[in-house]
């Protein structure tokens, strides 16, 4: 069986896509028939990751080898395509850690969408979007990627917006579909100098060939190629200056956020960064760019999350952050890093998008933290979860988030990048502050009576309570005492450095001291009620930098006043342009051109007595002029006559 589930692991993307056609085309007038067969093809495709991860992880030749099945797709003289899959064990742990992140929150969904208008469509949708995404980390081409990558951007685009009844829903989601579009034309950009330079998209060709690529070109196209592809993960993963999109993406029903912040469209971007390897590698001036947007993207959203209000807007930016600690690892070299912090991310995020979920469910959707409170004693499921993926992130042992982000941290510091591991630092306390300010908020303290608050139904705590058990001990695989087994398993694939060797202690200890110290200032300053006016005190104090940072520092507001005024204004001088010069002066001179043909044509008729009857009255007006303007040219003319 697990032979076979490899030999044919183009089932996995396969049986979601199969579920989407089914809801569209046979099930939508019955909604629980139609969450059924989502929740099915996904359950299947999850059976058939996990039976091929397992082969891939028990099979010591997959730490040197992928193993592709490819079929010709397209041929012509100097363009050759392949689509197929790609095996590994980057591959193999993307597409059980997707698969089964999916399965949960289909199952979430049929609880949070009950009673919705749109229900099998819903599904349908995130049958389409969970097919998309399987499609794209098995792709063995870039260009079958980018297909599956832009299939991505729709789905969350149809998600995002999928309450179309919302101004701001549509807005949002045409927000992230504009965004992405500019990074994704630059990224098509980058795969077409790729074709052009190199001769094929196959990435286990360029694998082999890239490393030799003076042989093809120079150095300078490299660096050009590498930053074209870096911008379009810049844009997918919401890096800073495209981050602008993602926290909107919370205007989409809740399980669209998990889905899109854990398991699909966010993570593509990375994971793209990470399949490319081979070529960033080359450019160590781009792995610079690459691991200062990354970790720049980290602190710039984590302080922009200290002062957010609504749960799921800081959740939001709190994925920004994370992000940015996965780019950050690629940019320093560390694919394994990156890799392992994704596969962590996904349990605790996912997690916490579905808990706060069922808190707006409880709570009628009223979603300003300040105004909840005391929910853990009504809602003890999705409180206690939801405090263990707020451990996890804040980076306790032995939960999940400690071992990936520590290994994020020791491969920054062993780069020699002093600042990057500050920066890096700096993040990890932040984060930890900012998301037990939510939990303090919004489950601990006071109740508020008039909130009425009630626990969600099973099929939205059981996926709550899986995902906590995954956030407790799915980073326990990374864990240096076992001598960096999951590093083997999941990301031998790659020969990028990773961190080796006896674990950094002082790494370890520093990490969860920044981690205590954030949870404890939060809870200085959130917990108790007399202790909330001193946070509020110390916002009018530093009123300037509150405002910087709960306005987001302004970036949504400068790209308006450009688009406005910048975009808007060229607009205006080229629609004047074209009013006056084009259709005024160029159009005129048409006009007196054609004007003056239409004259001169009347003289033109073709006729021999025409033309004479022209030549004698010419004739006539001349000598009438000559008369007049000499008397006795006259008098002569006049006697010839008599």
């Amino acid at each position: 069986m697990v032979e076979f589930a490899m030999h044919n692991a183009w089932l996995v993307p396969l049986l979601p896509a199969i579920a989407f056609l089914i809801i569209v085309f046979l099930t939508r007038p019955w909604q629980r028939l139609s969450s059924l067969v989502c929740i099915a093809g996904m359950v299947g495709a999850f059976v058939f990751a996990a039976l091929a991860a397992y082969g891939v992880f028990t099979n010591e030749e997959f730490t040197k080898h992928s193993m592709v099945y490819a079929t010709r797709w397209f041929s012509m003289p100097g363009l050759h395509i392949d689509f197929g899959i790609q095996l590994d064990p980057t591959s193999a742990m993307m597409m059980f850690m997707v698969s089964m992140v999916s399965t949960l929150i289909f199952i979430y969904a049929t609880g949070y969408m009950e009673g919705d208008p749109g229900y099998s469509t819903f599904f349908a949708y995130v049958s389409l979007f969970g097919a998309s995404m399987l499609g794209l980390v098995l792709s063995s081409n870039l260009l079958q990627m980018f297909i599956f990558w832009e299939l991505v951007g729709l789905c969350s685009y149809l998600l995002i917006g999928f309450f179309t009844h919302k101004v701001s829903a549509r807005e949002a989601a045409k927000k992230a579909f504009v965004t992405c579009r500019i990074a994704d034309f630059c990224l098509l950009l980058g795969l077409l100098s790729i074709q052009i330079v190199f001769g094929t998209l196959d990435m286990v060709k360029l694998a082999e060939i890239i490393p030799n690529f003076r042989a093809y070109t120079s150095e300078g196209i490299l660096v050009m190629i590498a930053v074209l592809v870096f911008i379009g993960p810049v844009g997918k993963s919401g890096q800073f200056p495209l981050h602008v999109w993602l926290p909107d993406a919370m205007e989409g029903p809740t399980p669209v956020s998990a889905l899109i912040h854990a398991a699909t469209m966010v993570v593509a971007g990375v994971y793209l960064v990470g399949r490319t390897m081979f070529l960033f590698e080359q450019v160590p001036s781009v792995m610079e760019l690459v691991a200062f947007t990354g970790a720049f993207t980290a602190l710039f959203a984590a302080s922009i999350a200290l002062t957010q209000r609504e749960i799921k807007r800081i959740l939001a930016y709190s994925t920004v952050s994370q992000l940015g600690y996965m780019v950050l690892a690629l940019g320093v070299g560390s694919l394994s890093a990156s890799m392992f912090h994704l596969w962590t991310h996904a349990f605790f995020k996912a997690l916490m998008f579905m808990g706060a979920g069922s808190v707006l469910h409880a709570l009628h959707h009223k979603a300003d933290v300040w105004e909840m409170g005391g929910l853990l004693k009504k809602m003890p499921i999705t409180g206690w979860t939801f405090v263990v993926g707020g451990v996890a992130i804040a980076g306790i042992p032995p939960f999940a988030g400690f071992w990936s982000k520590d290994e994020i941290l020791a491969v920054t510091l062993d780069s020699g990048h002093t600042l990057l591991f500050l920066m890096a630092a700096l993040t990890a306390f932040m984060t930890a502050f900012y998301m037990w300010r939510l939990i303090f908020l919004a489950f601990f303290g006071a109740e508020k009576p008039e909130n009425h608050p009630h626990e969600s139904p099973w099929n939205m705590t059981l996926p709550l309570v899986v995902l906590a058990g995954l956030a407790t001990v799915g980073g326990l695989m990374g864990t240096p005492w076992k001598n960096y087994w999951g590093e083997w398993i999941f990301f031998s694939g790659s020969h990028i450095h990773a961190h080796h060797g006896e674990p950094n202690y002082m790494v370890m200890i520093g990490s969860v001291v920044l981690a205590l110290c954030g949870i404890g200032l939060a809870y200085r300053l959130y917990l108790a009620d007399s202790e909330k006016a001193t946070a509020k005190e110390l916002a009018r104090r530093f009123s300037g930098l509150h405002a910087l940072s709960y306005n987001k520092f302004y970036v949504d507001e400068l790209y308006l006043w450009i688009n406005h005024n910048l975009v808007d204004g060229a607009a205006k001088v080229f629609y004047l342009f074209d009013l006056f010069i084009v259709d005024g002066f160029i159009n005129a001179l048409g006009a007196i051109t054609k004007l003056a043909g239409d004259g001169f044509r009347i003289f033109q008729t073709g006729r021999m007595q025409n033309y004479v009857l022209i030549f004698f009255l010419g004739v006539l007006v001349i000598a009438i002029v000559m008369a007049f303007s000499n008397p006795s040219s006259a008098g002569l003319i006049l006697g010839g006559v008599k």
